[in-house]
């Protein structure tokens, strides 16, 4: 079996005489070029698995390279060897499509792992969605789903840019999906098989961040009892991801700082620091930009995790997913259910959903649809089980409640029609009469209405659901809310 074969692309013929001998100790063929023009030569002439460019040539600049490489189509990761303290070139190369960089002076042990994480990269993954309705994803299927062209481009940019080791930025509003595009990220990436972490910067304590993000020695503070591992530790050759990393405080974001630029970190209470292989992914519901002006994010921790940003786009203008999403969402709840069959959505209840504005996102969906579950009848959600603010409501709908215009709020319980006999004469109103307050009203007709059917079944609420057309578990909620007990 023939083995990968690496080229690389420096001046300095100490730096790629070292560079030679441990890529062969690895096992690898490797081509040395000490200029654009030769570099040119050998990509026409042979398939490489890895480039690694110095940034400054005698002809030109390993930027120029980057570019060339990655628009050619090929598929070769490219790395690129900057020198020590330019951030800012690296950052620039990331942008261009490299796949990552050194700093120099060149750390072998980094040098190793980038390498085995570039042999890992494979061609494109299939970007299809799953198939309506699996509960389960594997292999290259993503977790973001729509069929929206808004959505398909989202697909081919995660696509592209899992092939990468570039810091990721996620933004978009609460709900949206970030964890599940920065899943997707690693899903198909080259770190696939290795950890991925996900972390709450809003939910960690101040004073336990250094140790929480890098571990920590026995002894290092009153209750550490043992050595710890941090989530740095945990996510070593996969992904980190950093959710609601604008809730970090300044003194944390200096650290981090230096961990993302040396890639090593130091446990508290340790004196050495030891490598780290971690890609990073960074979330955030905010505006970075707008944090960094206020002086409340750092800048150069902004540049460095701000690489390359991904803008999820809110439900709201994606609205044509709403029925794939709702099938895939019924059918996961379904399958945790005592349903034998996922539920469905009358017409009616799915063209509500497509005019709401969902201001939670996926994640209020999700809800909305969970709620609806304990609500549906057989199955079958209504428009009254959704409890939504309705606009702009169809003809056929219009003339049921004429006097309240376009919009009206649709109660979260359905209403069960009264008839003569049934409502005590205390809850008889003429027809100049109006309640003081509808939902008191209303919630009134309905005790009355439960606490009779309980009484003609002697409190049996399994034959009393069935008096009233309702499912048991129908029943048991709304006896919650309206707070009857069987001593009533």
């Amino acid at each position: 079996m023939t083995s990968p074969r690496i080229l690389v692309v420096d001046d300095e013929a100490h730096l790629r005489e070292l560079l030679e001998i441990t890529l062969i100790k690895m096992g690898l063929d490797v081509d040395s070029a000490d200029s654009l023009a030769s570099a040119r030569t050998y990509l026409a002439q042979n398939a490489y698995a890895l480039v690694l460019t110095d940034m400054r040539l005698p002809d030109g600049l390993g930027i120029e390279l980057v570019r060339e490489v990655t628009a050619s189509g090929k598929n070769i990761p490219i790395a690129v060897i900057t020198a020590y303290g330019s951030a800012d070139n690296a950052v620039v190369a990331l942008k261009a499509g490299a796949f990552d960089y050194l700093s120099k002076p060149v750390a072998l042990d980094q040098l190793r792992l980038m390498v085995q994480s570039a042999l890992r990269v494979g061609k494109p993954a299939d970007t299809s969605a799953p198939q309506s309705g699996s509960a389960v994803r594997s292999g290259n299927a993503l977790r973001l789903l729509g069929q929206s062209a808004t959505m398909q481009e989202l697909r081919a940019q995660i696509v592209r840019l899992a092939r990468s080791m570039a810091p990721v930025a996620i933004t978009g509003e609460s709900g949206s999906g970030k964890e599940l595009a920065a899943r997707d990220i690693h899903a198909l990436s080259p770190r696939a098989d290795k950890p991925f972490v996900a972390v709450n910067c809003g939910a960690i304590p101040e004073a336990l961040m250094e140790a929480e993000f890098f571990g920590y020695r026995k002894g290092a503070f009153t209750g550490a009892a043992e050595d710890r591992e941090g989530f740095f530790q945990a996510a070593n050759g996969g992904t980190l991801m950093l959710d609601e990393v604008a809730d970090l405080p300044l003194p944390m974001q200096v650290k981090l700082l230096r961990a993302i630029q040396e890639r090593r970190v130091r446990k508290v209470g340790a004196t050495m620091e030891e490598v780290v292989d971690v890609r990073l992914v960074s979330a955030t519901h905010q505006n970075l930009a707008e944090c960094v002006e206020s002086g409340r994010f750092r800048q150069d921790l902004y540049y460095r995790l701000n690489v390359i940003e991904l803008k999820l786009p809110p439900l709201r203008e994606r609205l044509d997913d709403i029925g794939q999403l709702v099938e895939t969402i019924l059918g996961r709840l379904s399958s945790f259910g005592s349903h034998a069959a996922p539920a469905v959505l009358t017409q009616a209840a799915l063209a509500a959903l497509r005019t709401y504005s969902f201001p939670g996102n996926v994640r209020e969906l999700e809800n909305i649809l969970e709620r609806a579950l304990a609500f549906a009848n057989d199955g079958v959600i209504e428009v009254a089980d959704l409890g939504l603010k309705v606009t702009g409501l169809s003809p056929v709908e219009k003339p049921i409640l004429p006097e309240l215009g376009d919009e009206i709020q649709v109660s979260t319980v359905p209403i069960v029609a009264a008839t003569p006999g049934v409502v005590g004469a205390e809850m008889a109103l003429s027809a100049s009469e109006l309640p003081s307050s509808l939902p008191t009203h209303l919630d009134d007709i309905e005790r009355n209405i439960i606490r009779q059917a309980l009484a003609r079944t002697h409190f049996n609420r399994t034959k009393a659901a069935d008096l009233l057309g309702i499912s048991f578990r129908q029943l048991r909620y709304r006896m919650q809310r309206l707070s009857i007990h069987e001593q009533d």
